[in-house]
C-alpha cells in the first residue's frame, strides 16, 4: 500500500496513550532539602508541557533570581505559602494561588515560613526539567552546587541569572 493510500483509508487512528501517574509514581529529584516529583517530563506531550510537584521544607531558600528566555513557568500552591520575588517585588502565594511567569521575567521563590509548602509547577515547553536532572547529577557526583555550576546548568536551557542577583 502506498503512503497516499494509507492517508486516505477510513481506518480509525489509535488514540495516543493517556498518561496516568499515581501518588507513588514519577521521577524523584532531590536538590538539597527540596524534593521534586516529575509527573510529566515532556516525553508524553510532544515536549509541549512538563509538570512537577515540589515540596519545600520550612525556611527553604530558592534559586538565585533568574529569567527564562524560551519557556513559561507556572506555580500552583497546593499547601503552605511560597514567597515569589519578581524583580524587587515580593508576593506571598498561599494555598490555591497560581503564579505564572512569562519568558524574560526575573523571578525566584522561597519558603520563609515554619511550615512545609507544596507546589505544582508547569514548564511550557518542557525545556527546564533536564536542568533539575543536571543539578542532581552534580550533587550525585559529589561536586558542590556552586553558583557557577548553577549558572552553567541554567545556560544550557535558555536561562540566565537576573543581573541584580549575581
Amino acid at each position: 500500500m502506498s503512503m497516499t493510500e494509507e492517508a486516505t483509508t477510513s481506518e480509525p487512528q489509535a488514540d495516543p496513550a493517556v498518561s496516568v501517574v499515581g501518588p507513588g509514581d514519577g521521577e524523584t529529584i532531590v536538590l538539597g532539602t527540596t524534593r521534586m516529583r516529575v509527573l510529566e517530563d515532556g516525553s508524553r506531550t510532544g515536549h509541549r508541557l512538563a509538570i512537577a510537584e515540589s515540596v519545600l521544607p520550612p525556611h527553604t531558600q530558592g534559586p538565585p533570581q533568574h529569567r527564562h528566555a524560551r519557556h513559561d513557568e507556572g506555580f500552583y500552591i497546593l499547601s503552605g505559602t511560597v514567597r515569589f520575588t519578581v524583580g524587587d517585588e515580593d508576593h506571598d502565594a498561599t494555598t490555591g494561588t497560581l503564579v505564572v511567569v512569562p519568558p524574560g521575567t526575573p523571578h525566584t521563590f522561597a519558603n520563609p515560613t515554619d511550615q512545609p509548602a507544596v507546589m505544582l509547577s508547569t514548564f511550557t515547553p518542557d525545556l527546564y526539567v533536564q536542568y533539575f536532572r543536571d543539578l542532581q547529577k552534580v550533587l550525585a557526583d559529589g561536586r558542590p552546587l556552586t553558583p557557577q555550576a548553577n549558572i552553567d546548568a541554567m545556560s544550557r536551557y535558555a536561562t540566565e541569572p537576573a543581573p541584580d542577583s549575581v
